[in-house]
Parts: structure tokens; C-alpha cells; sequence
């Protein structure tokens, strides 16, 4: 197979593993949309007491899985290539290594909360949330772990199934049972959190079939450069590799729920409730960053064990093309119909459009620097992405106590896009120096002119002209949708249908 085949078909599967990932991240995110409007209906406070204990039970979760699940998708590629035979004993010591965390960490939530219940320090609604879930963090430390390494593996499919559907679509029925009864927040906690239970045993299932499969089922070429003695003891080469993520995934967790906790110490439950419902709408609107992200980064390490540096570049530039090019849509349109798409939460869910045209502008200039994190974490470099995260973190408190107090939730949006833009720019700057890799950040500059030509603009005009009604939302995702499909058809070759469409010959044949 010649240079240019091996590419074609490297960018065929991940147009084949990113469509699969595609359709359960946006399954995902509509799951996680109508949990935010059922938890809207317990009005601000009682969702901002909801997502309060939730942002700390993700949080103590980053913790609780040591960087297990990272490690998993680092290594598994790796040992698939070369030591196909320690494949097993690699999973199990990750999945109970991330099973003990879980206990730990539960242990010492249940001791703060006496600690703080004493003191009178916590609002009791919040503690008493995390009172009734706490319980489930080894459970749940367990499950991405176990997720983790079906994916390491190579199998995208139950991992989507399992991880991106089930869980997700069993949250809001639970969620809506549980208030339909007219329990309080801390069922509604307990409802959010049990899925995992189920969740757990049909992963484990999986993991256990698939890891029985005969070696050569794997279907892996045997790799061009193998000169990585780590892997001669997995176990060891795993808490090398998690030790430092232990720190990463914990202060990752802090990015993404921090700003709600702190948001709610500042400003009160109410302010925390609507925040987070914006925060979480911007998180939905990235489902494509998602899709990409499952299939490249197995895919990263993989290139990057055996040094196809070229190949890797080649890989990583159409993914963030197509990244932004899917992605950037759905967040123009989002921002220009913010407050409509709050109005289905609730009328005083509204005030928080402006946080969200915050977030999202923040997001699609993050989404130019593709998937440079995953590069940075499969080139074994995870203490210098916990490095990363440290500094990010300690800006991202720092701006929330200065700004939250001069301009409310829309302080804590603008330290959130501040973060997520240098997070992105000291990643790439350690893959150029570190790695030595030179990855550019002009790919995505194309696709992103696209979508502001074809979506955007039109968009922004519509509202202007009709206003932020329901027929004007209707009207520009129909006027958009074409122009930018028609583009897309269009100009095929420079962003690399042709493989898309070869995928879709190659499954007919």
C-alpha cells in the first residue's frame, strides 16, 4: 500500500469510528439537553443546589479514577501492537486500581461533609445531595475506567453504546421519576448517579468478551519501530503514566464544574442554577469534539509509538477540519438564539444569554487548536498536561473571585473562555518543543470562515430582521443548513470528503 493509500485509509477510519462516535455524542448531548430542562423545572435554586453537588461529585471523580482511564487508552494501542498477551492483566489492574480510588475518595467526601455539616459552612441542601451520592464514586470510577479500556481496545461501538446512549438516556427518566414522585434534591442526586450501577456490569461484560478474542482477531499490524521498554512491565508503565494524570483529571473536572461551585459560593444557589444550565447547553453544542476525540487519540498513540510523525500531522489536520467545521454551526447558532434556547428551561433561566455568547465565542476559538491535548496525553507527556491544568485552574479561580463579584455569571463565562484559550496555546506550545511535532493552528481557520459565511451570517440577520422567535430559529437553521451543505458539496476535495464517500462505497461493497 503506498504512502498516499495508508493516509486515505487512516482518514477512512476515522470518518468511520468518528461517525459512530458522532451518533452517540449527539444522542449524548440531546440526552443531556432534556436533563437540563428537567432539572429547570425545579426552578433555579433547587437545579443550582443539583448541579452544585454534581460539579463536586465530577470533580472528586477526576480524582477517584487516578488517571486510570487515560492510561487505558495510552496503552492498550500500545500493548495490542507489541504484547498483545498482557492485554488482560493490563485491564484488570486499571479497572480495580480505579475501583479502590473510588472507595477512598468516597470515604473522605463522606468525612468532609460531617466536617463541614458541623461548622455550618455548606448550604444543607447541597450536602445533603452529596450525602445520597457519594456512595456511587467507586462504582462510577470503575465504570470510566472500564469504558476506558474498550475504547484503548479499539471498540467504539459498545463503548458509544454503553457510555454515549444508555447511561445518558436512563439520567432524565430517572431524574423525571424521581420528581414526578416529589422527592427532594437529594433522590433527585441519587436518581442523576444510579445508572452507573447498571452501566458497570454490561462494560464489564464487554471488556471480557472482547478481551478473550484470539490475538490475531485484533487485526493489528505489527508496529515499524518497537524500542519502548516500558511496556516489558505494564503495570509499572501504567502508574508512571496515571500518576501524573491523577492530578490532570482532577484539576480537568475543576475546569469544567469549578466555575459552578465557586459561582454558587459567590453569588448564591439561583446564580449557579442558571450559570450551569448555560455552561452545559455551550458543552452540548460540542458533540462533534467528542465524536473526533474517542477515535483520534488511540489513533495518536498509536502513530506515535511507532514515530509516523507525518502521518500523524496528516491525521491530526483533517480532524480539526472537520471539527470545526461541524462543530462551529451549532455553536453560531446557539449564540445567536441564546435566549430562546434558555426560554425552554424557564423564563429565569433567560439571563443567562449573555454568559452563553460568551462561552461559545471562547469555544470556537479553542476548537482552531483541534485536538492538541490528545496529542499532548498519548505522547506519554501526562505531567506536563497536569502542569498545564495547575496553571489554568489557579487563573481560573483567580479571574472567578475578581470578576464574578464586578459582573456576575458573565465573569465566571469570560474566565472560562480565558482558560480554555490558554490551556490550548500551552499544549501546543509542548507539542512543538517537547514532542517535536510542529503542528500549526491555521486548519481550522478555513472551515471556520465557512461556517460564519453559510450559518452565522445568515443567522444574525434573521434574528435581527424576525427577532428571537421560534419561526426565525426554524428559518435559519433551514437557510443555513443548505448554503453550508451546498459549500461543503462544493468544495468536496479540500476538506476530504472524498474519503467520507469512499467510506460509504466501500460499506456497500
Amino acid at each position: 500500500m503506498t504512502t498516499a493509500e495508508d493516509e486515505r485509509g487512516r482518514r477512512r477510519e476515522l470518518a468511520r469510528g468518528g461517525s459512530i462516535g458522532l451518533i452517540g455524542s449527539v444522542f449524548s448531548a440531546g440526552m443531556g439537553f432534556v436533563l437540563i430542562i428537567v432539572l429547570g423545572s425545579l426552578g433555579d435554586y433547587r437545579s443550582g443546589v443539583i448541579l452544585q453537588a454534581i460539579g463536586v461529585y465530577s470533580i472528586a471523580l477526576g480524582v477517584a479514577r487516578l488517571g486510570m482511564d487515560s492510561a487505558a487508552v495510552w496503552i492498550m494501542p500500545r500493548l495490542k501492537a507489541t504484547r498483545s498477551s498482557d492485554t488482560a492483566s493490563a485491564a484488570a489492574f486499571v479497572i480495580c486500581s480505579a475501583a479502590l480510588g473510588g472507595i477512598v475518595c468516597a470515604a473522605l467526601i463522606y468525612l468532609g461533609l460531617l466536617v463541614l455539616t458541623s461548622l455550618s459552612m455548606w448550604e444543607p441542601d447541597v450536602i445533603a445531595a452529596l450525602t445520597a451520592i457519594a456512595w456511587t464514586l467507586p462504582i462510577a470510577s470503575a465504570f470510566l475506567a472500564t469504558l476506558a479500556t474498550l475504547r484503548g481496545l479499539g471498540d467504539i461501538l459498545p463503548y458509544v453504546v454503553i457510555g454515549s446512549i444508555a447511561v445518558p438516556a436512563l439520567r432524565p427518566a430517572a431524574v423525571l421519576v424521581v420528581i414526578g414522585l416529589g422527592s427532594g434534591v437529594a433522590a433527585v442526586a441519587l436518581a442523576w448517579a444510579s445508572p452507573v450501577v447498571i452501566a458497570l456490569g454490561a462494560a464489564l461484560i464487554v471488556v471480557r468478551a472482547q478481551l478473550r478474542r484470539p490475538a490475531g482477531s485484533l487485526n493489528v499490524s505489527p508496529p515499524a519501530v518497537d524500542d519502548d521498554d516500558s511496556l516489558a512491565r505494564p503495570r509499572r508503565a501504567i502508574r508512571r503514566y496515571a500518576g501524573p494524570r491523577v492530578l490532570s483529571s482532577s484539576l480537568e473536572q475543576l475546569l469544567l464544574w469549578l466555575d459552578v461551585v465557586l459561582v454558587g459560593a459567590i453569588a448564591g444557589a439561583a446564580d449557579a442554577g442558571v450559570y450551569g444550565t448555560a455552561s452545559r447547553f455551550v458543552a452540548a453544542a460540542l458533540i462533534v469534539d467528542t465524536a473526533i476525540r474517542l477515535v483520534v487519540s488511540p489513533e495518536f498513540s498509536r502513530l506515535l509509538h511507532v514515530r509516523a510523525h507525518n502521518e500523524l500531522r496528516s491525521i491530526y489536520s483533517t480532524a480539526t477540519r472537520w471539527l470545526v467545521l461541524f462543530s462551529s454551526p451549532i455553536i453560531l447558532t446557539l449564540v445567536t438564539f441564546a435566549p430562546l434556547v434558555l426560554s425552554l428551561v424557564g423564563e429565569e433561566f433567560v439571563r443567562g444569554a449573555s454568559a452563553i455568547v460568551i462561552l461559545g465565542i471562547g469555544a470556537l476559538v479553542t476548537l482552531l487548536a483541534g485536538n492538541i491535548h490528545s496529542v499532548l496525553l498519548m505522547s506519554g507527556r501526562s505531567g506536563w498536561a497536569a502542569f498545564n491544568k495547575a496553571v489554568v485552574v489557579a487563573l481560573n479561580v483567580g479571574l472567578i473571585w475578581w470578576w464574578v463579584p464586578l459582573w456576575g455569571i458573565n465573569g465566571a463565562a469570560a474566565a472560562w473562555a480565558v482558560c480554555m484559550m490558554v490551556d490550548a496555546l500551552l499544549a501546543w506550545a509542548e507539542i512543538r518543543i517537547l514532542v517535536g511535532i510542529k503542528i500549526g493552528l491555521v486548519d481550522g481557520m478555513y472551515p471556520l470562515f465557512i461556517a460564519l459565511v453559510t450559518v452565522g451570517i445568515p443567522a444574525i440577520a434573521i434574528r435581527l430582521w424576525w427577532g428571537p422567535t421560534w419561526p426565525a430559529l426554524f428559518v435559519a437553521v433551514a437557510v443555513g443548513g443548505v448554503l453550508f451543505l451546498l459549500w461543503c458539496r462544493l468544495d468536496r476535495e479540500r476538506l476530504h470528503f472524498r474519503d467520507l464517500r469512499g467510506l460509504a462505497a466501500r460499506r456497500a461493497g
